[in-house]
């Protein structure tokens, strides 16, 4: 397939004001100006002059398939609140690929989404990374345990004040994170002790703690669940306190202490930046935060947080946030390369260069002056929308 007369946008190392992209089979293969162009015999060709060519965007952060459209308890499988702890729990078990919310990021130029579970516990289980079109998610991973979902502040202590059971308070909540790492971390030397002499039994198998070795080891990051500045702080601490690779979520209030927290070096996935106030944590919330989380450093995507803003409204908050102070630029990269970046999937997407996967978003006019539909989105290669 090839994609003519076309602007590139790459959000890699070269654009082109009138190129045009081929690819072999999944993988983009050649990217080049239209003056370089030649013709293949066989080769199915589209032809988009004056279209503007973006990589497909990346939702780094959502709830998709684990929280069913116009469903109650029958399609709500993102949260497991008979345990404060269960990072044993993977989002692909639970995900629903035929949930309308796939076919509608796909048309707004989604390919890319990382979904897991909610927030009511402390440790929730391990997201997912997988592209929207399919149905089957075994067909659709990318990467089936891309990440450690944790979460502090209003929601665990919502879930479990009613139950007169722990966390009902933010140190409460803190300490159920700290208990299982801990216990992982002492299952984890049990382990290297066993294997170091033959004299000494492994430890009896631990679910939990088995589920969390990955996470002491760094080979997986640990997305923390937090929207008050203080409690920003806390997944700062815990994640200081580990060695943890850590990314935090939603940081409504970061902007609050942007120049403080920019010190740190950690990476924020932000939003929604269009949802509304409606719970006493987010009272701090501004549609700048973005923009002043750019301005001292952060490095930073911004997300849907699916369903609390529909998944196709992506664009549109990158969009928001350029209105807001973010550089044009910055927004787009925000949902594509940085993205894909923070996530640790950067090596196959996030970016139209060659030996990447052809997820390819055609847009008539500039996506970022409005809530711009996809003229024609291509997943794996293949013409998808």
């Amino acid at each position: 397939m090839v994609i003519t007369n076309v602007k590139i946008e790459s959000m890699g190392n070269s654009d082109f004001e009138n190129g045009y992209i081929r690819t072999s089979g999944k993988y983009i293969s050649e990217i080049a100006n239209m003056s370089d162009y030649y013709p293949i015999e066989g080769e199915e060709k589209f032809d988009f002059a004056g279209c503007i060519a973006f990589p497909g965007l990346i939702d780094a952060h959502s709830h998709l398939g684990l929280f069913g459209d116009a469903m109650g308890i029958e399609g709500d499988d993102g949260n497991e609140t008979s345990d404060p702890a269960t990072p044993q729990l993977r989002a692909i078990d639970g995900i629903n690929v035929l949930d309308k919310g796939f076919s509608e990021a796909l048309e707004y130029g989604i390919t890319t989404v990382v979904t897991g579970p909610g927030s009511a516990n402390p440790i929730s289980g391990q997201s997912a990374a997988l592209k929207t079109l399919g149905n089957c998610v075994d067909d659709m991973i990318i990467v089936p345990t891309l990440a450690m979902k944790m979460a502090l502040g209003e929601n665990p202590k919502n879930t479990y004040a009613g139950k007169s059971q722990a966390p009902i308070t933010r140190m409460a909540t803190a300490a159920i994170i700290r208990e299982e790492l801990f216990r992982a971390r002492r299952y984890l030397d049990d382990m290297m002790r066993s294997e170091e002499d033959e004299d000494i039994d492994p430890p009896e198998f631990d679910i939990k703690s088995e589920a969390l070795l990955p996470v002491l080891k760094r080979e997986m990051p640990v997305h923390i669940h937090a929207h008050r500045a203080d409690d920003i702080f806390t997944a700062v601490r815990i994640i200081k306190e580990f060695s943890l690779k850590g990314v935090i979520v939603h940081a409504t209030e970061a902007h609050l202490v942007a120049e403080r927290f920019s010190k740190e070096g950690i990476p924020v996935i932000i939003g929604p930046i269009l949802g509304t106030r409606s719970k006493p944590e987010l009272a701090g919330m501004s549609r700048s935060s973005a923009a002043s989380l750019y301005n001292c450093g952060v490095k930073l995507a911004i997300c849907t947080d699916h369903p609390e803003m529909p998944q196709e409204m992506l664009m549109l908050s990158a969009a928001i946030a350029n209105r807001e102070g973010m550089p044009r630029e910055a927004a787009l990269r925000a949902v594509t390369i940085e993205a894909a970046e923070i996530c640790g999937l950067s090596d196959s997407i996030g970016s139209l260069e060659i030996g990447k996967d052809a997820d390819i978003v055609i847009f008539k006019n500039d996506p970022i002056f409005g809530f711009e539909k996809p003229k024609a989105v291509f997943l794996n290669g293949n013409l998808a929308k």
